[in-house]
């Protein structure tokens, strides 16, 4: 019995250990959320007008560029997978994972090569693993990322979208990313940034009914103001997915090491119990023998009184 407690004992400390440990975690965790949150927040004015201006400069124009103008036959896209260089966030890595799967069967479906750019050593591991060819990848920043971080992405996507297919440009580009809804929900998202869809852009702007839309003077052309704004526009949508990216992964990992300190406190009551009883157990134990040798001892010596 001596043995068992001991080892539930050393159970118990080892198991404390890691709760102390999970519970410091969540705490880091949750008060970077805060910090992501407002992140996201100060990046959506410029992202939305930026939109906004550049879907101006289409529907006022007629210019054929890659920002607006669909290929007739797409044969080429790019998918921008984002994924978190640690781990220790449940699910968070995998559900972007997975709709990055979707989306390459479905652009596979429809008779389209797929070139694939990913941040995070998660994704990275993913693909290296199942030795699939990644066109290019960038690490050591999932967790708190800058606009630069967002430009050094850009750079390469903004060259292949810009390059024919025929000499290894793209006709789409895609991004996959985990958009941030609540503290609780995160979801695992396909876009599609270029060519931006101006159909879905006029369905929005005519629900405000009541906005008045501004009117755009293009100098020297709508084809150099399109030029101009083409890094722009992929560089701040690419930093604001960045920064949900970061606040899902936030909340991913509190939410999981939240898990993990109640599975941890349970576990300790549940080794408590059977220590208690273990403890018990050699208690009874050793009274019961006290008591038999008292019992032997009066019985020797009853005998040698006789």
């Amino acid at each position: 019995m001596g043995a068992q407690l001991r080892v539930y004992k050393r159970r118990i400390q080892a198991v404390t250990a890691t709760k102390k440990i999970t519970k410091a975690m969540e705490m880091i965790a949750a008060s970077r959320i805060v910090k992501a949150q407002r992140k996201v927040a100060a990046s959506m004015p410029y992202a939305t007008e930026l939109t906004r201006a550049v879907s101006a400069v289409a529907t006022g124009s007629n210019t054929n560029h890659p920002l607006t103008t669909e290929a007739e036959a797409p044969a080429r896209a790019a998918v921008l997978l984002l994924t978190s260089d640690r781990g220790l966030a449940g699910g968070y890595s995998s559900n972007a994972i997975k709709a990055a799967e979707r989306l390459r069967e479905r652009l596979a479906a429809e008779g389209k090569e797929v070139d694939t750019y990913i941040v995070g050593r998660k994704g990275v591991a993913y693909y290296g693993f199942r030795e699939r060819k990644v066109a290019e990848s960038w690490t050591g920043f999932t967790d708190s990322p800058d606009y630069s971080d967002a430009k050094r992405i850009a750079g390469p996507l903004i060259e292949a979208i810009q390059k024919d297919t025929a000499e290894g440009g793209v006709d789409e580009l895609h991004i996959v990313f985990t958009e941030f809804v609540s503290m609780m929900t995160q979801n695992a998202v396909d876009d599609r940034m270029l060519p931006l869809s101006l159909d879905a852009i006029a369905e929005e702007s005519s629900t405000r009914k009541d906005e008045i839309l501004p009117l755009f003077d293009f100098e020297p052309s709508a084809e150099d103001v399109l030029d101009a704004l083409l890094p722009r526009y992929v560089e701040s949508r690419i930093y604001n997915a960045l920064l949900q990216a970061a606040a899902s992964e936030h909340a991913a990992r509190r939410r999981a090491m939240k898990s993990a300190t109640d599975n941890a406190g349970d576990l300790i009551k549940s080794l408590s119990r059977l220590a208690n009883a273990a403890r018990q157990a050699e208690i009874t134990q050793e009274i019961s023998e006290i008591v038999g040798g008292a019992s032997a001892l009066a019985d020797a010596s009853a005998g040698s009184d006789k």
